[in-house]
């Protein structure tokens, strides 16, 4: 007994040491042991209407995933983030669009105007230096228009509960100079921080893809344009201000609005759309905006539309746009959500691999021709188990094989284009060889 509590206590002791250096520098651990792992990565930039990195033109194949932050709060959800990512790379996918945002919501990073938590930028930390494990990029979108995860309602409902807003309308957010001065707030926040994982701050770190200013930005209150017009204006400048190493997009859904040609506002899935406040070519030309974005929904368009027929609009819907960016803006062209409901009457799981190589093969083409057409984004995609995250759209890829080969085949032929006879020197090479 006495001979084994000689060997016990000093275990014992040099045990609770190494617990204890764990608990205190356990992030600085986990960065020397992984950030230092992944493909080393360039900044993505423009070259006319096609992104290049490192002289070479760039490509892109991605996904939706909007809940990567909210799940790496915590460190049961850290494994699904890092599946979906470890997905996303054995597709050969190379961007993930997913919020950058969370306010006054439930594992919120702004807590109220200007004020943020340091355990939920942690958890963007992470979620950065972990896509770079895996050789993706991220598109970071900054606000919502819609209510889910606080949105620009938030900031309005902030600003009136503390007497400094103009408006109680949602709409205010474009407008109230008090409100546009704390979204400012908010964006330097961003784009200044540093990351705790690796000490690289957001603006100088290529594993960002580019920014989004809004996900969706509609001001119905003003249907000429010009409210959100100046805000576009107004916050891309002040975001180039900072950071001039990373791309910038609007994050709009692609309706033509009042500024546009008669035949563009015929290409909007009915009049009204050119009414929500938002003009695509007018928004896009904004010079700090450095490619356009572009959604795609039928089933929310053309309601009770058969396959057929949706597949017929999306397809004159891609091609306006490619046109635009090809004619009117000389910018590229991001599709970067399109979905198709299973909740649609007659939904077949056949009918989204349809309707996406539609899109898929529409996207390529403009690529290979050297056209504005750059790439697309699904949503959105899930890992198992994440039913509470799911919407009509969501699925796992895994479950879906023919799905999963099309995606696939996408990325291979995708990058074939950027990288020519030199691909099997990339880790896409024996991903696009089976």
């Amino acid at each position: 007994m006495l001979a084994t509590n000689g060997v016990f206590y000093p275990v014992l002791g040099l045990a609770s040491c190494a617990a204890f250096i764990y608990m205190s520098f356990g992030d600085l651990a986990w960065d020397i042991g992984t950030h230092v792992r992944g493909p080393e990565m360039s900044f993505v930039g423009r070259n006319g209407t096609q992104f290049s990195v490192d002289g070479k033109a760039f490509f892109v194949n991605g996904w939706n995933s909007y809940w990567l932050m909210d799940q790496a709060v915590e460190e049961v959800g850290r494994p699904r983030v890092r599946a979906m990512l470890q997905a996303g790379a054995k597709m050969g996918l190379t961007v993930c669009r997913t919020w950058a945002f969370n306010d006054g919501a439930y594992n919120a990073l702004q807590v109220s105007l200007g004020h943020f938590d340091e355990r939920i930028f942690k958890s963007l930390d992470w979620v950065i230096v972990e896509a770079k494990r895996h050789g993706i990029r991220l598109l970071l979108s900054l606000a919502n228009n819609l209510e889910a995860y606080g949105g620009k309602t938030q900031y309005v409902k902030w600003a009136w509960e503390e007497g400094i807003g103009l408006s109680s309308s949602n709409d205010s957010f474009f407008f109230d100079p008090s409100i546009r001065s704390y979204f400012k707030t908010y964006l330097k926040t961003i784009l200044t921080r540093k990351n705790h994982l690796n000490g690289i701050q957001y603006k100088d770190d290529p594993t960002i893809f580019a920014w989004e200013l809004m996900n969706e930005p509609r001001c119905m209150s003003d249907a000429s344009g010009d409210t959100l017009q100046e805000w576009i204006e107004e916050m891309a400048a002040y975001m180039k201000s900072i950071d001039k190493n990373h791309l910038l997009t609007i994050g709009l859904e692609g309706f033509y609005g009042p500024a546009s040609p008669p035949e563009k506002l015929n290409v909007n899935p009915g009049q009204w759309f050119s009414t929500v406040g938002s003009d695509f070519i007018r928004n896009s030309r904004v010079p700090e905006i450095d490619f356009a974005s572009v959604h795609i929904y039928p089933d929310q368009w053309e309601v009770g539309a058969g396959l057929d027929q949706k597949m017929k609009y999306i397809s004159r819907w891609l091609t306006s746009h490619i046109e635009d960016g090809d004619k009117e803006l000389k910018k590229p062209v991001l599709f970067t959500e399109f979905g198709l409901s299973d909740k649609t009457k007659g939904f077949d799981h056949s009918h989204r691999d349809v309707f996406y190589k539609s899109i898929f093969d529409i996207v390529y083409r403009s690529a290979r021709k050297g056209r504005s057409g750059a790439g697309a984004f699904v949503w959105q995609f899930m890992v198992a188990g994440m039913q509470e995250y799911c919407d009509d759209f969501g699925f796992v890829p895994e479950e879906r094989p023919s799905m999963y080969r099309l995606i696939k085949k996408q990325s291979c032929r995708m990058v074939k284009l950027s990288y020519g006879k030199g691909l099997l020197k990339t880790r896409f090479g024996k991903l696009c060889a089976e």
